[in-house]
C-alpha cells in the first residue's frame, strides 16, 4: 500500500505544479484591484501605470473595464501597470470625488501625471495599447499636421537620422497600435511621424492617396548630405502590422548592396531569412564601378521588395556560362539558383516582380479557399455595412437588367423611354454598393414591365455626368420624365421603399380628374388599382374653380410629394356637390384609406405649397404606428413625448385596443402613442438597456420625454393597461409624482479630442467632382440640365490644369479607367479585391 502511494506521489506533485502555474498566469493577467491607499505606496519612480478610478460600477462603464482587463497582458510586456483603483465613498480627491473624473483614465508615470484619457476614446485593446504607447513616446514619436511642419522636422533630421512616416486614418486603430509598437522598439534608431491628416499624406505619397487605408514610409534622411536634397522615400507595401512593420525595417536597415566574395548558395542575408528573393550582379575587376552603379540602381528600385548582391566572378572560379550576368536566389530550400542573361535593368526588375506577383498569387488563392473553409458569420468589419459587403462579396448580381451609362449615352437613355429611374453610385463606397444591391432587387420586380428603365452611373468613372446632374453625394437615385425636371428620391434606400417611389412617381402628381364620376373611383382605388400594392391613401384636393389660388398651392405641393404619395385634383363646378356629401368646406383635402375603407376630410386653412405639403405627410401618419427604423425620423419629428409599448412580438387584441383608444383620444395631441416589436426590431434591445440598468419585462410601456428634460418613465407592471389608468399616470407624471426609471444626457455628442472627429476625417476623403458646364457634343440642355446649371453652387470646382487641358483637346474629362467595379456588383470579375479597390 505504502510502494502504491508513493508512485503515485510524483504524479500528484506534478498536477499540483501545474494547477499553481496556470493559477499564477491567470492572476498576472487580471485587472489588479487596489484602494487608493494601496495603489499609492505600489508607485515606483519611472514605473508607468494606466489607472481607472471607480466607485460604483454602472452598465455603461463595464464594457471600458472588460476592454481594460483585456489589455493589461499587452501593457505588461511594455513594463507598464493597469490598475483600478476602488474608491470609498466617502473619498472626495481629485480623482475619486468627481462625476466627470470617473469617465476618465489616467496614466502615470510614477506619481507624476502624464495624460488623462476619455474612457470613450479607450474604445478597445488596440485603442488603448496605442493611445498609452502614443502618450509615452512623445519624444519618439511625433505628430506632425502640416507638409511644412513635416518639412522642417525632415530638414532638422538631415545626415543624423532617418524618419518614419506614418499615416493611420484614426487614432486608436489596429494601425495605430502597430506604428505605436513599433516605435518602442525602433525609437531610438528612427525619428518616427504620425499623421491624421489625408492633405500631409497626399503631399509625402507619389501616388493618389484616398485617406482609407493607413500608410507607412521610410524617408532615406541619414544619407543626405545637402540641405537642399529631398528624403528619398520608401512606402511600405504590406498593411500595417507590428510583425510587417518589423519585417520592413529589417530590409531597411539593411545594405542597399551587398559585395559578396563566397559560394553563392552559402550566402545568407535578411532578404533571404524575410522569404525574399536575392538577385546576384555578376561583376568583374575590369566593369567593377559600373557593375556597382548598376546594382545601386536595381536595389533602389526593388528596395523592400528584393536584396541584392554584387557578386565577383573573377575569385570564385563559378561554374557558369560566361554571358551569364543575373544570378536569382529565393527563399525556398533545395531550389537551385538561377543565371540568366539579361540586357538592361527593367529585366531584372520584371523578373523579381512577376515572381513576387505568382506568390502573392498563391497566397491570395489560398486565403480564398480558407475563407470558403470558414465561417463566413465571423466579424470582419466594425461597420455593419462595408461587413456586408464583404461577407457578399463573391455574389453573382444580375446586373444586365441595369443599363450603365456614360458620358455618351446618358442623354439619349434619359429621353427614348417615359419613365428612367438612374442610379448614381460610387463604386468604391460600401453603402453605394449596398444600395446597387437593393436596386438590382427592384430591377428584378419590374423585369418585363412596360415603360419603366433602370439605369446606373459610377461617378468614380464619369465625374462629368454626376456633376451636370447635380450629384453633389452619394448614392442617390433620380426619376427622369420627358420634358419634366428630375425627381430626386429621399427616403431609405432599401428594395420596398425604392421600388414604391419608382411606381408611384410614374402617376402624374396631382392626377387631374374630369368628373364626379372619376374622382369617386380615385376615391374607391379603382382609377389607379395597379398602385394599390405600394400605398394604402389616397388624397385629393378638392376646390371650386374660382379658387386659382389655392389651386396652384395644392399643384406645388403635389410635385413637392411626388413619389412618395398618389394626389388627385379636381375643380369641377360641381366640387360644392361632392363637398356636401363628405363633409368638407371648401377648399379641402379627402384621405381615401383603403385599407380601413374610411375618407377623412380636412379644411385646407394654410395655402402655401409647403404648409399643404407638410398636412398631407402629417395626416398620412398612423393612429398608432409600429415603430421601425424606418419611420422613426417621420415621428420623431412632430416632436412629441412618445408613449411606446415594448412587444416581443405581436401585440395582443387587448393592448392595441386600448392603445388605439389612447392614440385616438383628446390628449392625441399631447403624445404620441406607439409600439415596438422587438422581433422585427432588434434595435429595441439595446433602447431598453438604455432605459432600463436590468431588463423589465415584457409587455412594458414606457413615457419617454427625449425633446424636453430626457426622463423615462415606466408603467406600474402591477396594473392593466387601460385608457384611464394610462392616463392618470401619465398626470402624475407630468406633475412630477412619479420617479423617472433614468433621465437621459442632452449632452452633444462631440468627439473628445479633434483626433477623435472621425466624420470629418471620412468627408474629407470623398472624391471632389470637377463642374464641366458644356453639355457635350452638342446637344441643347435639357430640363435637369438646366436644373443642375442652376443649383450648381454647393458642387465644388476644381482649378487643375491637367483636366482643363484634356477637355480642350475634347478628351472626355475623369479618368482614363472606365467600369473599374468590384466583383462584388457585376459579371465584370477583377482580380483584385473590394478593399484594394
Amino acid at each position: 500500500m505504502s510502494s502504491k502511494r508513493n508512485r503515485w506521489a510524483p504524479g500528484f506533485s506534478f498536477l499540483l505544479l501545474c494547477s499553481c502555474c496556470m493559477s499564477s498566469a491567470r492572476n498576472a493577467n487580471a485587472l489588479l484591484e487596489l484602494s487608493p491607499q494601496e495603489y499609492l505606496s505600489s508607485l515606483q519612480p519611472g514605473k508607468a501605470s494606466l489607472v481607472y478610478f471607480s466607485r460604483n460600477v454602472s452598465p455603461g462603464v463595464r464594457p471600458f473595464l472588460e476592454q481594460m482587463e483585456s489589455s493589461v497582458q499587452p501593457l505588461q510586456d511594455y513594463g507598464i501597470s493597469v490598475v483600478k483603483v476602488n474608491c470609498p465613498k466617502e473619498e472626495v480627491s481629485r480623482y475619486c470625488g468627481k462625476q466627470n473624473a470617473l469617465l476618465k483614465a489616467y496614466l502615470f508615470r510614477g506619481n507624476i501625471l502624464l495624460r488623462e484619457f476619455p474612457t470613450d476614446a479607450l474604445f478597445n485593446v488596440n485603442a488603448i495599447v496605442a493611445n498609452v504607447l502614443f502618450a509615452l513616446l512623445f519624444n519618439e514619436v511625433k505628430y506632425i499636421a502640416s507638409p511644412v511642419d513635416h518639412q522642417n522636422l525632415e530638414n532638422s533630421l538631415k545626415g543624423r537620422l532617418n524618419v518614419i512616416f506614418a499615416y493611420v486614418p484614426a487614432i486608436g486603430t489596429a494601425e495605430h497600435r502597430a506604428v505605436m509598437e513599433a516605435a518602442f522598439v525602433y525609437g531610438t534608431a528612427h525619428q518616427f511621424i504620425l499623421t491624421t491628416e489625408v492633405l500631409l499624406l497626399k503631399s509625402v505619397s507619389t501616388e493618389d492617396a484616398d485617406g482609407l487605408s493607413a500608410q507607412l514610409f521610410f524617408c532615406h534622411c541619414k544619407r543626405v548630405t545637402e540641405p537642399t536634397q529631398p528624403c528619398r522615400r520608401t512606402p511600405m507595401e504590406q498593411p500595417l502590422s507590428t510583425l510587417n512593420i518589423h519585417k520592413y525595417l529589417k530590409l531597411m536597415e539593411a545594405p542597399i548592396v551587398t559585395e559578396v566574395a563566397a559560394d553563392p548558395e552559402k550566402v545568407s542575408t535578411v532578404h533571404l531569412q524575410l522569404g525574399l528573393p536575392l538577385v546576384f550582379i555578376l561583376s568583374q575587376k575590369e566593369t567593377y564601378e559600373a557593375d556597382r552603379r548598376t546594382a545601386e540602381f536595381v536595389a533602389w528600385q526593388l528596395l523592400g521588395r528584393a536584396g541584392v548582391a554584387l557578386l565577383a566572378r573573377d575569385s570564385l572560379g563559378l561554374n557558369v556560362l560566361l554571358q551569364s550576368n543575373v544570378a536569382l536566389k529565393t527563399a525556398e530550400e533545395g531550389v537551385p539558383i538561377k543565371y540568366l542573361v539579361l540586357e538592361d535593368t527593367d529585366e531584372i526588375i520584371a523578373l523579381v516582380e512577376n515572381k513576387l506577383k505568382g506568390e502573392q498569387f498563391q497566397e491570395y488563392e489560398e486565403e480564398e479557399d480558407e475563407e470558403e473553409k470558414e465561417n463566413s458569420d465571423k466579424d470582419v468589419q466594425d461597420d455593419q455595412v462595408v461587413e456586408a459587403i464583404h461577407r457578399d462579396r463573391k455574389r453573382e448580381l444580375p446586373l444586365d437588367l441595369i443599363r450603365t451609362l456614360t458620358e455618351e449615352t446618358f442623354h439619349p437613355a434619359v429621353t427614348e423611354t417615359g419613365h428612367t429611374a438612374v442610379l448614381f453610385y460610387a463604386s468604391w463606397e460600401a453603402v453605394s454598393l449596398a444600395t446597387l444591391q437593393s436596386y438590382v432587387e427592384v430591377a428584378v420586380e419590374l423585369k418585363g414591365t412596360s415603360g419603366v428603365s433602370l439605369a446606373r452611373v459610377n461617378c468614380w468613372d464619369w465625374p462629368g455626368v454626376c456633376a451636370k446632374q447635380n450629384v453633389t453625394q452619394f448614392p442617390v437615385v433620380k426619376i427622369y420624365e420627358k420634358g419634366e425636371r428630375p425627381v430626386t428620391y429621399g427616403g431609405m434606400l432599401g428594395t420596398e421603399d425604392l421600388l414604391r417611389f419608382i411606381m408611384l412617381s410614374r402617376v402624374s402628381c396631382p392626377l387631374k380628374l374630369a368628373s364626379a364620376a372619376a374622382v369617386e373611383g380615385y376615391l374607391r382605388g379603382e382609377l389607379l388599382a395597379e398602385l394599390l400594392p405600394y400605398h394604402t391613401t389616397s388624397v385629393l384636393g378638392l376646390f371650386m374653380p374660382s379658387m386659382k389660388e389655392a389651386r396652384e398651392a395644392f399643384i406645388e405641393a403635389g410635385t413637392i410629394l411626388k413619389g412618395y404619395v398618389t394626389t388627385g385634383l379636381y375643380y369641377g363646378d360641381d366640387a360644392s356637390v361632392l363637398s356636401s356629401k363628405y363633409n368638407a368646406p371648401l377648399p379641402a383635402l379627402l384621405f381615401a384609406r383603403h385599407e380601413e375603407r374610411s375618407i377623412d376630410p380636412v379644411l385646407l386653412s394654410r395655402l402655401t405649397p409647403q404648409e399643404i405639403a407638410q398636412t398631407i405627410r402629417y395626416q398620412l401618419l398612423e393612429t398608432f404606428p409600429e415603430i421601425t427604423v424606418e419611420n422613426l425620423p417621420a415621428y420623431w419629428s412632430l416632436g412629441r413625448p412618445l408613449l411606446i409599448l415594448f412587444s416581443d412580438g405581436d401585440l395582443g387584441p387587448w393592448d392595441r385596443n386600448e392603445m388605439l383608444r389612447l392614440g385616438r383620444g383628446s390628449d392625441r395631441e399631447a403624445f404620441l402613442a406607439c409600439w415596438l416589436n422587438l422581433q422585427r426590431t432588434p434595435a429595441g434591445r439595446g433602447i431598453l438597456k438604455a432605459y432600463f440598468s436590468t431588463p423589465p419585462p415584457l409587455p412594458l410601456l414606457a413615457w419617454v420625454n427625449l425633446h424636453a428634460g430626457g426622463e423615462v418613465f415606466a408603467f406600474p407592471p402591477d396594473q392593466p393597461v387601460t385608457q384611464s389608468n394610462v392616463l392618470s399616470w401619465l398626470e402624475k407624471c407630468r406633475a412630477g409624482l412619479q420617479l423617472p426609471s433614468t433621465t437621459l444626457s442632452d449632452a452633444p455628442w462631440t468627439p473628445p479630442l479633434p483626433a477623435y472627429n472621425f466624420l470629418r476625417m471620412m468627408e474629407s476623403t470623398l472624391p471632389e467632382f470637377t463642374l464641366h458646364t458644356a453639355y457635350g457634343r452638342g446637344d441643347p440642355p435639357g430640363p435637369w440640365q438646366a436644373e443642375a446649371a442652376e443649383e450648381k453652387a454647393p458642387v465644388r470646382e476644381e482649378q487643375a490644369e491637367e483636366p482643363r487641358a484634356e477637355a480642350e483637346e475634347g478628351q472626355p474629362p475623369g479618368r482614363d479607367l472606365r467600369g473599374t467595379v468590384p466583383r462584388l456588383v457585376g459579371r465584370e470579375r477583377q482580380v483584385k479585391r473590394h478593399a484594394e479597390l
